[in-house]
């Protein structure tokens, strides 16, 4: 499923093709899929199709075609602090983009049926949280992850806000989707070949609408022959965030709001691309002909202003390579240089920077 967009060099140039198809719509879920870069979660070796719009899949390792995942972030409509499920969470891709959505006071839970793929997903998380560019440019949601199958959820589980499924639902077993749900929660699931949005609009009451005609693999039925195996999955309990916690939380907003108010006060405007230099070509006069096989033929005869030339054009070509080179230098992060300069002791500012290294 996937090619309704044109590929892209790189992350960015992917997400300029799904806004001008209208895939994407919004500014946040915009935000979102430009924080997390796609090419980070395919395998070394073939993240030459990760910016191509279409599904991948090695082994037991998932992404679903970039259109479908930004239907389904618009189909939610994601706000800060709401509660998330993700069945079938997979390499943890579309529920990173989720967390930097709902923010530090929001829920975000996933459940994936094969052990190595939540190794995978944590594996990503945390290369996101120590080395991500953009990760201190969000409150972010860390999600969690549990191995089991989504069929065999605990019956005295909590309801969630949003829900999402990433494998085909049977008619079976649409109920027991739309229970996991809160009354005036949103549930986006694959059912009979078509992506499905439902809102549950009371106790006993659903409105149902059609997203986008897709193809995806149908759930896997629990195995109940095999009596060895426990018959439910704990989801991730729902706790309350320790002070040390909400301390790094709003310490870290109060320093973004600074660093928004510096800037603003600054008047410091964006940078704009630098537009290349058209390069000066070299033109020769024709001073003279010559007659050769009894054919006029125009013989170029080289001046000093043409030598001139040459070289004023070299001397651009020069500059303006070192000036290149100048400018690729790594982004400059205020939120942490903000937390270094802080009078507190080292253990500190390592916990309030997550104990990332940039």
């Amino acid at each position: 499923m996937g090619g309704a967009v044109s590929a892209g060099e790189d992350n960015d140039e992917l997400i300029d093709n799904l806004k001008e198809a209208q895939y994407i719509r919004t500014e946040r879920v915009e935000q979102a899929f430009r924080a997390i870069d796609r090419g980070e979660y395919y395998l070394e070796g073939y993240r030459d199709n990760a910016y191509k719009d279409l599904a991948w899949k090695h082994g037991n390792i998932h992404l679903s075609a970039p259109c479908i995942y930004s239907e389904v972030m618009e189909a939610l409509k994601l706000q800060q602090g709401l509660s998330f499920l993700n069945l079938g969470s997979g390499t943890g891709y579309l529920s990173t983009m989720v967390g930097l959505i709902i923010g530090p006071f929001g829920v975000n839970h996933g459940v994936e049926l094969h052990t190595d793929v939540v190794e995978y997903a944590r594996e990503k998380l945390d290369d996101f949280i120590k080395d991500g560019d953009s990760f201190d440019k969000f409150e972010f949601c860390e999600p969690s992850f549990v191995v089991g199958n989504c069929l065999e959820i605990s019956s005295d589980c909590h309801q969630y806000d949003r829900i999402y499924c990433g494998a085909g639902v049977q008619k079976d077993h649409e109920n027991y989707m739309k229970i996991l749900l809160k009354v005036g929660g949103i549930l986006v699931m694959p059912i009979e070949d078509q992506l499905t949005q439902i809102m549950r609009t009371g106790q006993n009451t659903w409105e149902s609408k059609n997203i986008l005609a897709v193809s995806f693999a149908p759930l896997i039925q629990p195995n109940k022959t095999d009596r060895s195996k426990t018959d439910t999955v704990n989801l991730p309990p729902i706790s309350v965030r320790s002070l040390q916690d909400l301390a790094r939380i709003y310490i870290r907003r109060t320093l973004r709001n600074v660093i928004n108010d510096e800037t603003q006060a600054k008047g410091t405007p964006q940078r704009a691309p630098q537009k290349r230099k058209r390069r000066r070509c070299r033109q020769r006069r024709i001073n003279s002909y010559v007659f050769v096989e009894n054919q006029l033929i125009p013989q170029p005869v080289d001046s000093e202003e043409d030598e001139r030339m040459e070289e004023d054009s070299k001397e651009e070509e020069e500059k303006e390579s070192n000036e290149s080179v100048k400018q690729e230098e790594p982004p400059q992060n205020l939120l942490r240089e903000k937390i270094m300069f802080l009078p507190l002791p080292e253990s500190l500012k390592a916990y309030l920077t997550y104990y990332r290294d940039k």
